[in-house]
């Protein structure tokens, strides 16, 4: 079996550690656990591994947030990997920090990468595991602090968020979505 994890970010050591890369860091956190490293390549920096039998392959786009779908659609022909086979990471701003939801499939939810990716692919039918940033900014600051780094005290719930992430990831390429849903779509107990 075949499987497609897509972490959204942007690249660039301006965006590193940013609210808005969160996808990235998990993706980064499985390429570092399974001892891969990533090569540039066509639309995206890519790790391949095998875990428990299924190949993986990592990827983060190097298009733009917002034009997400273009690496997605191109690796998924490229890897042969069919659509129940792809997770996208991404952050979300209706969630709580470091609360993870797994979907099956689902909208936008205003996220400008999964809008694209729901365009390219012509289907919002693809899992998805949104990691949640928190919504603490005032009126008219959204773009700042989706842009902006972590703050200090919010560090070690993000570091937990995201081996818990990587633990959910893994989990959905071994035991399946549903299974997933069950254990992870859960308050997170730090």
């Amino acid at each position: 079996m075949k499987y497609l994890i897509v972490g959204l970010g942007n690249i660039g050591d301006a965006y590193k550690n940013t609210r808005h890369n969160i996808g990235f860091d998990v993706v980064d956190c499985l390429a570092k656990r399974w001892s891969v490293e990533y090569e540039a390549s066509k639309l995206a920096d890519v790790a391949e591994s095998t875990y428990r039998g299924r190949q993986v392959t990592l990827i983060k786009p190097t298009t733009l947030m917002n034009r997400s779908g273009r690496a997605v659609a191109h690796w998924m022909q490229q890897k042969k990997v069919s659509l129940d086979k792809v997770l996208v990471i991404v952050d979300d701003l209706a969630l709580d920090l470091g609360v993870l939801r797994l979907r099956g499939k689902g909208s936008d939810g205003g996220h400008n990468g999964i809008a694209n990716i729901n365009a390219i692919l012509n289907t919002p039918r693809y899992a998805r595991l949104r990691f949640g940033i928190g919504s603490n900014f005032g009126r008219g600051r959204q773009v700042d602090f989706v842009l902006g780094k972590w703050d200090k005290q919010e560090e070690e719930d993000v570091s937990f968020g995201i081996e818990r992430a990587a633990d959910a990831t893994e989990s959905f390429i071994f035991r399946g979505l549903a299974n997933t849903m069950n254990v992870f779509n859960t308050k997170p107990s730090s």
